[in-house]
């Protein structure tokens, strides 16, 4: 007689949520016509030097081996000019790991300073692959809400801290709220990890995106933050690089043994090719990005011009960073807000984002994205997404 296996499954995984993207996207695919302010990416692909990188790629036999599992030495030195000069951060005392995508970089520095029960304080709403990626290292996360302008709550943060506490993680520009975190802000968070014997992780893949006079900050530049700053960067968003699958970790140098250990397991290294093409990103540099970005402007604006006509029925978020508006669909009956986004694709033809996946359970939210379509797209969008929260909203009132 054959065994059953008691589990067939790790509990550890099954308290992990679906990543909600894909989850969102087959539906979109399965209804053709409809316009996406679903997935975080950007409407433009990367600069033109790529090519030139990936066909030249082929001409060194040595580049089909492994790399180094740090990063090709290459790009790890743009990396490291990039930092001094754009973020303000001192090489001093840190390391640079290449990784395939700033997933990867979070996902290794939580197994690496995380032990099965220790918790990692998460602002909500958070990224919800961070989230995932702490209950997958086995850690626990420990939830604190941000204010309602959704900035941190600077407070709650310090009160939560506890004696499995590892380590407290922050994005900004943040994922899915849109806001750009005070550098005053991220300086007393980054102090709090030092006071307390904590690792700060943050998450800078949306530094370029900045908006309405709002300014990036990376707590790396603070002084003695070398020691205990975690930070991950990607290339996905501000150079149109998603499938490339390039990022990078800068972390305190005593970690890099540990997350050799990770990174050899896991990937070995990012792949050459892409690594490679990376260097043509960093060559093309910010003065790439910028313009592209400044084009999303009339998206941001038509967007939210759009949503103001619900009046106080919605609530978006102030959005002056990343590409995104967290919207809040307000009063009556709580929607479920999986079935509000399945209404609006089925119905109406436009996709957004669950707000639960991003740890918002009460009332309905929803996560809009404006960077991949161009403007008509986004007019036509913006029409079909206030008609649909307009007829949820109408429907509910008459229940």
């Amino acid at each position: 007689m054959q065994g059953r296996l008691s589990s067939p499954v790790s509990a550890r995984l099954a308290a992990v949520q679906s990543p909600i993207i894909p989850i969102v996207m087959d539906l979109y695919r399965r209804h053709p016509g409809t316009i996406s302010l679903g997935q975080g990416v950007v409407g433009y692909g990367p600069p033109p030097g790529v090519a030139d990188r990936v066909a030249r790629f082929c001409e060194t036999p040595a580049h089909h081996l492994y790399q180094p599992d740090e990063g090709i030495p290459e790009l790890r030195a743009a990396i490291g000019e990039k930092l001094a000069r754009e973020n303000g951060i001192d090489p001093a005392g840190r390391e640079i790991m290449v990784t395939a995508g700033a997933n990867m970089g979070m996902l290794n520095a939580l197994i690496a300073i995380t032990d099965p029960g220790d918790e990692v304080i998460l602002p909500r709403p958070y990224f919800f692959n961070h989230e995932m990626a702490i209950r997958m290292a086995g850690a626990a996360p420990r939830i604190v809400s941000c204010r309602p302008d959704h900035q941190l709550d600077l407070g709650a943060i310090a009160a939560a801290v506890g004696p499995r506490t590892r380590a407290v993680a922050t994005t900004s520009p943040n994922n899915p709220s849109g806001a750009t975190y005070p550098e005053a802000d991220l300086r007393a968070v980054n102090a709090l990890c030092a006071e307390r014997g904590l690792y700060h992780l943050h998450d800078e893949a949306y530094e370029y995106f900045v908006h309405d006079g709002a300014r990036h900050f990376s707590p790396g530049a603070a002084a003695g933050s070398e020691a205990h700053t975690i930070e991950f960067w990607s290339l996905s968003k501000a150079y149109g690089f998603a499938s490339w699958r390039v990022g990078y970790m800068v972390f305190p140098a005593g970690l890099m043994e540990t997350l050799l250990k990770v990174q050899d397991t896991n990937v070995i290294c990012a792949p050459a090719i892409s690594q490679h093409a990376a260097l043509a990103c960093l060559e093309a540099g910010i003065g790439y990005c910028r313009p592209r970005i400044e084009g999303f402007a009339p998206n941001r604006e038509l967007l939210l011009d759009a949503l103001a006509g619900l009046g106080d029925r919605v609530e978006a978020s102030p959005a002056n960073g990343a590409f995104y508006v967290f919207l809040r669909v307000g009063g009556g009956r709580p929607l479920d807000d999986m079935a509000v986004v399945r209404e609006l694709i089925v119905e109406h033809g436009v996709a957004v984002v669950p707000g639960s996946a991003f740890g918002v359970e009460e009332g309905c939210s929803l996560r809009l994205s404006y960077a991949a379509v161009d403007r008509d797209t986004m007019a036509v969008g913006a029409g079909r997404l206030v008609d649909g929260l307009r007829a949820v909203i109408d429907r509910r009132s008459e229940e």
